[in-house]
């Protein structure tokens, strides 16, 4: 239960005070009444906006095909972000929607969004340890030997004291290969890569657990069921 003019504010509606206004104006319904207090506590499941449901009350999930040249900041000084691309209504919900992990600007594929704290911190934490799989091309040829060498546990990054959880890594080309990773830190693909004498040219996330973006358009997303990853409130 929530007040009804906080409740139209964090689902991106309008502002607090313009909720007031949209209630003496009749614009909304609980339970089939014309609300006449907006600062009455209502179950959400209970609202009308204009004789629609509310959007999303419950939160939002979203599996997102990210394109290149968008970052996963609110801030607008760091440029274009992939926040963008979704409705204005869901811009300025509160809490924010938010991506699970970051992909850099020069990295395109699989992201998730969402307004759900609790599954954010559930899915980036390193006991979860969901696989994520990206493709990269580089600019050298690839030595099998890497293979051993990343799946050893043993692989430390360049100023880390702690060496990366074992890595799979496969070759399907010379200089083409996918990687599975069960964590995530700061750009650990082009760094482990790097760290091996190749510079990554290319980076597209294909898999973030079961999920992949076959069937999702670059710049577009698809819902996800608020459970897919397990029961999560906010």
């Amino acid at each position: 239960m929530r007040r009804l003019d906080q409740l139209l504010a964090n689902l991106g509606y309008c502002s607090r005070s313009a909720a007031r206004d949209w209630v003496k104006a009749g614009a909304v319904t609980v339970r089939g009444e014309e609300a006449d207090d907006f600062g009455a506590r209502v179950n959400e499941v209970e609202v009308l906006v204009d004789g629609q449901p509310l959007d999303h009350p419950a939160g939002l999930l979203l599996l997102l095909n990210k394109p290149l040249g968008l970052v996963c900041s609110h801030e607008a000084r760091e440029g274009p972000n992939v926040y963008s691309l979704l409705p204005e209504r869901w811009r300025r919900r509160n809490p924010q929607v938010t991506s699970v992990g970051r992909l850099d600007k020069d990295t395109s594929g699989l992201l998730l969004l969402t307004d759900l704290a609790p599954l954010v911190h559930r899915l980036t934490s390193p006991k979860h340890k969901v696989p994520k799989v990206y493709r990269a091309t580089v600019d050298s040829d690839l030595k099998t030997e890497l293979v051993a060498r990343f799946a050893s546990g043993t692989f430390l990054l360049e100023g880390e004291k702690e060496p990366c959880a074992p890595a799979e890594l496969t070759l399907l080309s010379p200089r083409e290969a996918e990687l599975t990773l069960t964590e995530g830190r700061f750009h650990q693909v082009r760094r482990m890569f790097a760290e091996s004498g190749a510079t990554v040219l290319t980076l597209h996330r294909v898999r973030f657990g079961e999920l992949t973006v076959d069937e999702v358009p670059p710049g577009t997303w698809r819902e996800l069921p608020l459970n897919f990853f397990g029961s999560v409130g906010r």
